[in-house]
């Protein structure tokens, strides 16, 4: 079979997504804090055959804006209010049947231990459509919540991820496939020959096993990342199997996707085992001018200021000393900003001002925003696949659910009659989906 277009829906378990318009779009349709408005979004991307959806998270309300969260809890920023995900996805799982099922977990703030029980239970329930979306966590607020003065220094959080990562995969193969017996005429629970205990002693972690889960459907939960720096790249490329990804256009996509396959490879993994979906907000018309005029009044509810709060969130920064007017350029120079933010600062554009970015953050947090009909948006997605910009795609909503219905209805056919998407899920977990390699047994 030729390559095919990976789609998975991206969420947060609050009232903004990438979108900070989106609580307050007329077609949003319910509340964040009820359960049917998650199974109503995954219904849908279920019809549309989408490899999975997956939560981010954030733990903490930033205060990066001068001290103060007052603008963030009062207009919706991006981390201003939200549910744990893992909860949610126990419950879509029965409201779904092979769609993929993955949340954010912190490998800053949690033990391995904590993500291992939660993820083989999640890909036992599930029947193995379970995803874990590897994070280090952002911000001093996430620090202090968890009773840390300040938020680890970003090359250690990595360091202790790597660590994270190898003590959860020794607790996730510590039970032998068929290690339960559950034999009820001779009273055999399990094997123990088959069950291997966990003695891990490392600069970050000291853990004794085995797991008391047994392995799972999957073997274990495929990991997603996210990481664009240096040392979040490297990280990627030891451990993802999907890497989620934001790039305003098609070279610099490109050269992402060629750099992280390029690393894979460098790990000793096949470059295909890792694959890079790159975000896109589609606004779907009958009409070209239909689809402008949806994106306009959709950017139209996003406060600028918004956007400058959850920047400055993402940043560890205090923007609020800048004037609106002051260049990216202008702001990267300045001492107040630690040398990993000013990078990330002038990615965005080097004469971009602070108020530009704000809007650009507030509708979007920097994903593309694809505008056309149906058939324009599947030529859009389509050339981009096709010129190795990406392996498939992460669909960011504007409204919840009829961004992903209009997606569903209008684009994904053509996608089909391309022959780039599937016409039925051709197996039953998500690494089948993926077209991962399953893990072997011991």
């Amino acid at each position: 079979m030729s390559r095919q277009i990976h789609l998975s829906a991206f969420l947060l378990t609050g009232p903004v997504i990438h979108s900070h318009a989106v609580w307050r779009h007329p077609e949003t349709v319910g509340s964040y804090l009820d359960p049917e408005y998650y199974a109503r979004t995954a219904r849908v991307v279920e019809e549309g055959l989408f490899d999975f959806l997956f939560f981010a998270d954030r733990l903490a309300v930033g205060d990066q804006m001068g001290g103060s969260r007052d603008v963030a809890l009062r207009y919706g920023a991006q981390d201003a209010t939200r549910l744990d995900p893992l909860p949610i996805l126990s419950y879509l799982v029965g409201q779904t049947r092979k769609l993929g099922l993955g949340a954010t977990r912190s490998t800053t703030y949690y033990e391995p231990a904590h993500i291992a029980r939660e993820f083989a239970t999640l890909d036992h329930l599930s029947n193995g459509r379970a995803a874990w979306n590897i994070v280090t966590s952002m911000n001093d607020s996430e620090g202090r919540l968890f009773g840390k003065d300040k938020h680890l220094e970003h090359d250690l959080r990595y360091d202790r991820a790597d660590e994270f990562v190898e003590v959860a995969l020794k607790l996730w193969r510590s039970w032998e496939r068929d290690a339960l017996k559950l034999d009820r005429e001779t009273g055999v629970l399990a094997d123990p020959s088959k069950i291997h205990p966990v003695q891990h002693y490392g600069d970050w972690f000291k853990v004794e096993g085995p797991l008391n889960i047994p392995r799972t459907p999957q073997g274990r939960p495929v990991l997603i990342q996210a990481g664009s720096s240096g040392r979040g790249r490297r990280f990627g490329a030891r451990w993802a199997e999907a890497i989620f990804t934001i790039h305003p256009h098609l070279k610099a996509m490109q050269a992402f996707r060629e750099d992280v396959r390029a690393q894979v490879v460098q790990q000793g993994r096949p470059a295909d085992s890792c694959k890079v979906l790159t975000a896109v907000m589609p606004f779907i018309g009958g009409s070209e001018a239909e689809a402008r005029a949806k994106r306009d009044k959709h950017n139209a509810l996003a406060r600028p200021e918004l956007g400058l709060v959850t920047l400055a969130s993402q940043l560890n920064v205090d923007l609020s000393p800048f004037p609106l007017s002051a260049t990216l350029a202008d702001i990267a120079r300045s001492p107040l900003i630690h040398p990993a933010a000013a990078e990330k600062l002038l990615m965005q554009g080097a004469d971009t001002t602070l108020e530009e970015l704000g809007r650009i953050f507030a509708s979007s947090v920097r994903v593309p925003q694809l505008v056309g009909t149906g058939a324009q948006i599947a030529e859009q997605l389509a050339d981009i696949f096709l010129a190795g910009g990406s392996d498939g795609f992460v669909i960011s909503p504007a409204y919840l659910p009829g961004s992903f219905s209009e997606f569903v209805e209008s684009v994904i056919p053509h996608l089909q009659r391309k022959g780039l998407f599937r016409r039925a899920y051709e197996g039953s977990t998500l690494r089948e989906h993926l077209g991962l390699e399953a893990i072997p047994e011991s």
